[in-house]
C-alpha cells in the first residue's frame, strides 16, 4: 500500500507541474479540458498522498486545488 501511496503522489505531482510547465511555454491554455482534468488528478492524488503523511496543511491547498479544477469544468458546461 505504501508504494501505491508513493506512486499516485509522483504522478500528482507530473500532472500538476506537468500541465504547469505546458501551460507556461504556450503548449496548453489554462481553459483547456486536458490542463483543467490534470490538475483536477493531479490535486487529487496529492490530497491522498498528503493526508495519509499527515501533511494536512499541503493537504488542504490540494483540496483547494481540485474545488478550482471542479469548479473551472463547470463553468466549461
Amino acid at each position: 500500500m505504501d508504494n501505491f501511496i508513493e506512486i499516485i503522489g509522483w504522478i500528482g505531482a507530473v500532472l500538476i507541474v506537468g500541465s504547469y510547465f505546458m501551460n507556461i511555454n504556450g503548449k496548453v491554455k489554462s481553459s483547456s479540458i486536458i490542463y483543467i482534468i490534470s490538475n483536477l488528478i493531479g490535486g487529487i492524488f496529492f490530497t491522498i498522498n498528503t493526508f495519509v503523511h499527515h501533511a494536512f496543511p499541503s493537504m488542504i491547498v490540494n483540496i483547494i486545488w481540485v474545488i478550482i479544477a471542479i469548479a473551472a469544468l463547470l463553468k466549461k458546461r
